[in-house]
Formats: structure tokens, C-alpha cells, sequence
């Protein structure tokens, strides 16, 4: 069984996510998440607040969902948001053309290639379809905006559900400038809900319909990109940069601003910070990389792209989108509204430029997991950096009777203020040992008859399976040291 579906079955058995309204003959695309996936989403987003908004001073937001058609003709993306899509001729089965073609030659290809561009591709490959092994028709540009109506008495689409959240950031950004107390350079932050109406979303949660992201937008005065006060802190930090055409290199971040490689110091910083929040969920810089997108594969409001790839059993897959957007946005949101978005400081009035920083939160929970998962004795183990694991402790009583439930539910209530906790006394010790490995937990509590008579209880690691006696009042210390990355067993 390959590593991609080994995921996808231990976190259907654990309830971790799952397809959405599985019982009533689910839409591809859209998934739930249990309490452990739900948790775990909560602690990426908790580490991106630490690791990116408050390190960076950014402010945060929390915009509607759905937002008007004007909105969208400014964007661009009525026109421009459009995915290739062919068709086999045979079984109808419709892909998207560029992973299609991928696939078949193991070659990169540009979304934002035209039709004719794809078509030729096809003919020069001898690309068939995947499923019955027959010829493709001509491919076509569909647009993956999600259109509603909004109001009793239309039947029009006057709205679209957004398909990222930075449009809120550009819509809102004059009325935080002005009532925030701030100055450029501003970062604007917000984690949320987008929806794509994918061609084929074939892969979990790499690819679906309705996902989270995690978005932090940088408006600044381009004039001083390299007058940047945080620079300084982070000049030395290695980044993993492959350009085009070229193999992955660590580089500094001062090297890659001396030598032109980044606009300036303010997207060298950006780069590091998101490198910097990749590390802490545990992946091996080694397996990151930014690749530099070439222009005709970047959005067609970048003027410069970094896409940070994780190594994943899948292959390179993208989960963070680093673009220098310029003034392209605010630009087009003023013309079309009529309001004007520029700002004036040092009696310089200005169209702030925009750099950003798109996180697919559900993308890093899935690579998160596979870094994460390894075996002991033929069972999966997740093995979740600290801050990440869905769950602190399990508190497990040997047996439920002789008031060893009693005390090991007085533990679960002292301790679960402070801590993710479960209490647990279904089925054998070692069973609930081997579930709670699975699930990633790294430590278990296992209250006995012994602790009825010295107060104490069986603290287990998950990674080493050590175990250790902590007096039942030093409990709380001992995990806040565990915690704090302090070796207590």
C-alpha cells in the first residue's frame, strides 16, 4: 500500500477527517474533520499566529465568505481564475490538463498555458486518458469561481463564494489603515474558508473544493523595500531556494537580496519567516524548498513567485504561495468601486504594493501527518511534533472499579485547564496504548492500585514507550516540562 493511501485509511479508521455527509452518497472535494482533526487544525493555525502574524506585527481579520460580483470584476478573477479541463472522449471522465499531461510525460507544465498551447501538447505526447486509455478532446478553460444568489427575487448570480481570502484583506485595507493606528509597512492576517470549484478533486485534502488558508498580505511603499527594520534579524538564515533551472541551495537571506535573487529585504524577511513557520511543523529543511515560478507560470497579477514545496511521498507538493502582487490589487479595486485606495505618508501620496504570504492550512495538516506517521510491530504511530499532536495526555485507569476511575477522573479534571486531555477506560491497558499511539498522543497517564496508595502514576512517552512514576501533585510540572522540550525521561 503506498504512503498516500496508508494516510487517507488510518485517518478514516481514527475519524480524523472524513467526506462530508458520508451517508448521503457524498460531492468529491469537500471533507470533515473529527475532534482530533479539528484540534489539530487549531494548533497549525495557534503556531501560524505565533510563528507569522504576531512575529510580524500583522493585524488579523475575519471577512464574509461571500462577497459581491463587483468584487470579483476588480480581482480579475471573473475572467482570469480559470483552470484547463479536457474530457475523455470515451468514459467522459473530465481532468485537469495540466496534471494530465504531467503525468503522462513527468514534465512541469504552466497552468496558464493557452488551450491551443495544451492541445499541442497532448498531440505531441500521445497523452491518453488515465482511466480507459482514450483519445482527449480539445481542452477548455473553465472557471472555477462558486456563484450564489443573494435576495428573494433574483435568480442571477450577484455574488460569488470567495475563492481566496485575501480579497477581503484588499477590500477592508483602507478602513484598517485608517482606524488601526498604523503605518506602512502593514500586514493584514486572516485564517478562513475559501471554495474552488475544482475539475477533479481526486486527492484527499491536496486537492479539494472548500479548504482553509492561512493569508497574510504585506502592503508597503515600494520606494522602501530595503528600509526594512526587521531585516537585520534574520540576514543570516539559510533559505532553500531552487531557481529556474537550477538545483535547491541554501543561501542567506542578505545573499539573496546582495545578489538580486528577491525584489529586497522585505520579501527576504517574508521568505524566512515562512520558512522559519514550516521548520517548527516539523518538516526537515532539507525537504523544503522555494521553487521560483517562471512568468509564465505565475498568476497574472505576480510579478515575482516563490512557491514553498514540501517533499512529500506525492512528489514536490506546493503549500505556501509567496507572490509580489505590486499595486495590482488596490489599483483595481479603486478603479472599479471609485474609491480611492492611496495613502499618504511623508506627504507622499502612494498606492501601497502587496506582498503575500498564502498558506493552505489543509494541505499542511495532510503533509504534517505523513511526515509524522511511522510504524512499531506493523501499527501505524503518529509521531506529531509536540505543539502539534491533537491531544497533550490520555488519562487511562487501569481498571474501572476501586475507585481507580474515581481518582484518574479527579487527575483529568486538574489537568484539563491546562492541557488537551482525554479520559479513557474502554478495553485493555495495551490496547488504549496502541490506539493513543496512532492518534499521535505523546504521553499517557495510567492510574493503578499503586496510585491509590502512594499517590502516584505510570507516565508513558509515546516514541520511546518509557515510562516513569510521577507523584500525582508534580503531574503538572513534569508535562509543562515535557512541554518546554526538557528531557524527563
Amino acid at each position: 500500500m503506498d504512503k498516500f493511501t496508508h494516510i487517507q485509511q488510518l485517518a478514516d479508521q481514527r475519524g480524523i477527517f472524513f467526506p462530508t455527509a458520508e451517508i448521503h452518497s457524498p460531492l468529491s472535494g469537500f471533507l470533515d474533520f473529527g475532534h482530533m482533526g479539528t484540534v489539530m487544525k487549531r494548533k497549525i493555525t495557534e503556531l501560524w499566529r505565533a510563528e507569522v502574524v504576531r512575529k510580524t506585527d500583522s493585524l488579523e481579520i475575519d471577512g464574509c465568505l461571500i462577497l459581491p460580483k463587483k468584487n470579483f470584476e476588480a480581482s480579475g478573477h471573473l475572467k482570469n481564475f480559470v483552470d484547463p479541463l479536457v474530457q475523455c472522449k470515451k468514459c467522459h471522465k473530465i481532468f485537469r490538463a495540466d496534471k494530465i499531461i504531467e503525468g503522462a510525460t513527468g514534465s512541469t507544465v504552466p497552468e496558464a498555458m493557452s488551450s491551443e498551447e495544451f492541445n499541442n501538447l497532448i498531440d505531441k505526447h500521445g497523452v491518453k486518458c488515465p482511466e480507459c486509455k482514450s483519445s482527449l478532446a480539445k481542452v477548455q478553460k473553465f472557471n472555477m469561481m462558486i456563484g450564489v444568489s443573494i435576495g428573494p427575487l433574483t435568480d442571477e448570480k450577484n455574488a460569488y463564494l470567495r475563492p481566496e481570502t485575501c480579497q477581503n484583506i484588499f477590500a477592508d485595507f483602507l478602513k484598517i489603515y485608517k482606524t488601526a493606528r498604523v503605518s506602512l509597512p502593514l500586514g493584514i492576517s486572516q485564517a478562513g474558508r475559501s471554495f474552488r470549484n475544482e475539475i477533479s478533486p481526486r486527492q484527499g485534502l491536496i486537492r479539494t473544493r472548500e479548504f482553509t488558508q492561512l493569508e497574510t498580505e504585506v502592503f508597503f511603499n515600494p520606494k522602501k523595500i530595503n528600509d526594512f527594520h526587521g531585516f537585520n534579524k534574520y540576514k543570516d538564515f539559510k533559505l532553500r531556494l531552487k531557481l529556474v533551472g537550477k538545483e535547491t541551495h541554501s543561501i542567506s537571506v542578505q545573499e539573496a537580496v546582495d545578489k538580486k535573487i528577491v525584489s529586497g529585504k522585505l520579501i527576504g524577511f517574508y521568505l524566512a519567516v515562512a520558512q522559519m513557520f514550516m521548520e517548527k511543523c516539523g518538516f526537515d529543511p532539507k525537504d523544503i524548498r522555494f521553487r521560483e515560478l517562471e512568468e509564465n507560470a505565475r498568476a497574472f497579477y505576480s510579478k515575482e513567485t516563490w512557491d514553498i514545496e514540501v517533499n512529500t511521498s506525492t512528489g514536490w507538493l506546493e503549500l505556501v504561495a509567496c507572490n509580489y502582487r505590486t499595486d495590482y490589487d488596490l489599483s483595481s479595486h479603486a478603479k472599479v468601486s471609485g474609491v480611492d485606495l492611496s495613502v499618504v505618508e511623508d506627504e507622499e501620496k502612494l498606492t501601497p504594493h502587496v506582498f503575500e504570504l498564502s498558506m493552505g492550512l489543509d494541505r499542511i495538516f495532510y503533509t504534517v501527518l505523513e511526515n509524522s506517521v511511522s510504524e512499531r510491530e506493523g501499527k501505524p504511530v503518529l509521531k506529531f511534533p509536540r505543539s502539534l499532536s491533537p491531544l497533550d495526555v490520555v488519562i487511562l485507569p487501569l481498571v474501572r472499579k476501586d475507585g481507580i476511575d474515581e481518582k484518574a477522573h479527579e487527575i483529568n479534571e486538574a489537568l484539563k485547564t491546562l492541557f488537551e486531555t482525554k479520559y479513557d477506560e474502554k478495553q485493555s491497558i495495551g490496547k488504549r496504548y496502541v490506539i493513543y499511539d496512532q492518534l499521535g498522543v505523546p504521553l499517557a497517564i495510567t492510574v493503578d492500585y499503586d496510585s491509590l496508595k502512594n499517590d502516584d502514576v505510570t507516565l508513558r512517552d509515546r516514541d520511546s514507550m518509557k515510562q516513569i512514576r510521577v507523584k500525582i501533585k508534580d503531574l503538572q510540572h513534569a508535562l509543562g516540562e515535557f512541554f518546554s522540550g526538557k528531557k524527563i525521561f
